[in-house]
């Protein structure tokens, strides 16, 4: 029987290339020159952490590691930007979250909206993963489609069987 699970997964190389780029580019920019600015990535925590001067500065980082993160082929809706607080140095910390997998509760909502289209197949939840399974082909297809568009978090289709 036709199957496809449906996930949600960061390549965290490609996260840690993104900031390493972004670094680069603040130790070659002049407006950051003798400014403390640090981006930290926990891979365990799947958080950045974020230190600039201000916010100009911190607004500033956020655009530079957006671009570089898209040249990465990372969907932007993968990092949640948290607000800035003051630190004791009187600097600005920033928390950035890699989400990472389907939430149960957007989960039973692709379940609900999959099961509203009427097409003939069975979605189910497993863990963080979505699999979808039926008897044809064309309907998987119309299932991705849909499930491409409906989402707030990027999707991948892995384990294709037919």
């Amino acid at each position: 029987m036709p199957s496809f699970d449906a996930v949600s997964r960061v390549e965290m190389q490609e996260v840690d290339n993104a900031i390493n780029n972004t670094l680069k580019e603040i130790a070659t920019r002049y407006d950051f020159r003798g400014l403390h600015t640090e981006i930290v990535f926990d891979k365990k925590e799947k958080k950045i952490n974020v230190v600039a001067a201000d916010q100009m500065k911190m607004d500033a980082i956020k655009e530079m590691f957006l671009a570089k993160a898209a040249k990465r082929n990372l969907e932007i809706k993968t990092f949640e930007f948290k607000d800035a607080e003051p630190t004791a140095k009187a600097a600005l910390k920033r928390v950035i979250v890699v989400k990472e997998g389907i939430p149960q509760e957007l989960a039973k909502k692709l379940v609900k909206q999959i099961k509203d289209t009427k097409i003939k197949v069975q979605a189910s939840i497993q863990g963080e993963e979505l699999r979808v399974t039926g008897k044809n082909r064309d309907d998987l297809q119309a299932v991705m489609q849909l499930l491409r568009t409906e989402t707030e978090v990027p999707l991948q289709f892995v384990n294709f069987k037919d």
